[in-house]
This record gives C-alpha cells, sequence and structure tokens, in this order.
C-alpha cells in the first residue's frame, strides 16, 4: 500500500474530502468558463496568457473530476445514509493523478506569467527556458516521497525537490525584477504582488506534503493534506488566473486609450438601465 492510503475514514472525514473536491471542480470549471468568454475583452498579444490560464484550470477541473471519482470508489461504507466508517476498497486511491496534473499545469502557470509581460520574444524564450524544465524536476522529484510511507523517503525526496524550487524562485525574484521595471506604473504593482501570491501559494503545497512528518499521521493526514493540496490548487490556478487577466485587462488600457475606453463602454451599456445600449431597449 503506497504512502497515500489510509484504511479508513470517518463519515465527517469522508465528507470533508468529497465536499472539497466538489469545489475544486466548480471553482476551476467556471473560472475556466469565465476566462474563455472574457478573454477578447484584452489586446491580442496578450490573449496568449488568458488563454494558458483558462487551459490550467480546465486541465486541473479534468483532474479533480478524475480524482473524485476516484476518491468515492476507493472508500465506501456499508451502513446506510452513509453515516458509517468509509473503508478502504480493492481500488486504490491515486494520488498520481495530483502530480499528473501538477506536471503539466506548473510549467503552464509559469508561462502565463511570463507570457501576460509581453515581453521580447528572446527575454520570454529566456525566461521559460529556465523555468518551465525546473518545475518540471520539482513536482517528478516530489512524486516518490509522496506514495512513500517510510518518513526518510519522503523527506529525501521532499528536500530534492526543494533544489528546483528555490532556482524557480531565484528567477522570479532576480531575473524577473528588471522586466516589471519596465512595466507600467499601474501594473508595476499588480505584477509584485502576483510573484509574491505565486510563491506564496506554492509555499502551501510543501507544508501538506509534510503533514505525515510533523505529528500528523492515519486519517488525519490524509484529509488535511487533500484539504491543503485542494485550497493551494484552487488560489493557486483558479485566483491566479483571474489575477492574471486584471494584469491583461489594465495593460491593455495602457497600451491602446481606445479599446479602454470600447472597453469601459461596453461595462457600462451592460448594466440595466445606463448607457445607450439600455436606452435602446
Amino acid at each position: 500500500m503506497d504512502g497515500s492510503q489510509v484504511l479508513e475514514l470517518s463519515s465527517t472525514q469522508y465528507e470533508t474530502v468529497y465536499n472539497l473536491l466538489s469545489l475544486a471542480i466548480a471553482s476551476l470549471g467556471f473560472t475556466g468558463l469565465y476566462l474563455v468568454l472574457s478573454q477578447r475583452r484584452v489586446l491580442p498579444r496578450y490573449r496568449n496568457a488568458v488563454v494558458v490560464s483558462a487551459m490550467v484550470v480546465f486541465i486541473a477541473t479534468y483532474h479533480y473530476v478524475r480524482i473524485f471519482t476516484n476518491f468515492k470508489e476507493s472508500y465506501q461504507t456499508d451502513a446506510q445514509g452513509g453515516q458509517g466508517v468509509y473503508k478502504l476498497t480493492n481500488i486504490v486511491f491515486n494520488e498520481g493523478y495530483r502530480y499528473v496534473d501538477w506536471l503539466l499545469t506548473v510549467p503552464l502557470l509559469l508561462v502565463e506569467t511570463v507570457a501576460v509581460l509581453a515581453l521580447a520574444a528572446s527575454v520570454q524564450k529566456s525566461l521559460l527556458a529556465k523555468l518551465v524544465p525546473a518545475s518540471a524536476l520539482m513536482i517528478a522529484l516530489g512524486y516518490p516521497g509522496e506514495i512513500s510511507a517510510d518518513t526518510g523517503t519522503r523527506l529525501l525526496w521532499g528536500t530534492l525537490s526543494t533544489i528546483p524550487f528555490l532556482y524557480i524562485l531565484y528567477v522570479l525574484f532576480v531575473e524577473l525584477t528588471a522586466s516589471i521595471e519596465r512595466q507600467p506604473q499601474d501594473v508595476k504593482g499588480t505584477i509584485s504582488k502576483l510573484r509574491l501570491m505565486l510563491i506564496g501559494l506554492w509555499g502551501v503545497y510543501p507544508i501538506a506534503y509534510l503533514f505525515p512528518v510533523l505529528g500528523f499521521d492515519g486519517s488525519n493526514a490524509f484529509v488535511l493534506k487533500q484539504a491543503g493540496y485542494t485550497f493551494a490548487d484552487i488560489f493557486a490556478k483558479a485566483a491566479f488566473g483571474l489575477v492574471i487577466f486584471k494584469i491583461a485587462r489594465l495593460k491593455s488600457q495602457y497600451d491602446d486609450p481606445t479599446f479602454a475606453a470600447l472597453d469601459s463602454h461596453d461595462d457600462v451599456a451592460a448594466e440595466p438601465g445606463t448607457g445607450s445600449r439600455a436606452a435602446r431597449v
């Protein structure tokens, strides 16, 4: 049995994980829909960032559907009304779904961060050549420890995974600084906060990863880990994508005041009782 398995969950623990997974599916899925429908509210040069953001949340939604289905099959109860103990079936709860998701979405998160800056092609290429391989290596190195029940093994692979994580921090905070300084003043502060948001939210993952090592064990560690990973995914993908969209809109308005005026006009016209469109109704 791999390190992500527990033999049983109480009804409260089961419902907690069940509801968190449901929340993730709804949050990620509807954020993706909003981003797709709103992409034309930014200039074409920034739409790649919004499209990649939508891709991230849709990929995550797909994997959360898989995790949700797998969880329901892995833990079941014979009690009426679902109020008994949920025992592990012969179907393994596959924590690997999360790692496949992260292997795809974490590099894309970095791609959307760089894309929304609209840097010179050579600068973007240089940054992505450093960030994307490091992010993939970070996820790949964490997986062997995730599925191990041995504390030493978990710590070893967690430590190795931290090395590319620190390198990503270096690139984001040192090498992107010069790029941020060239951004419009109204956008500069938001982008700086975006970096802090990204790193702060990524910091939740190693904490959740270490719950089994920090004195939490059995079903409590399992539930806390699922909660940590799920909330981190919602904020690092859905909320982060909305911030990317906000930056894309701000930069669009700065680059093209005419576009900004049209976008603002559409906002006003869409409100009942205001604007010329409402007057024609």
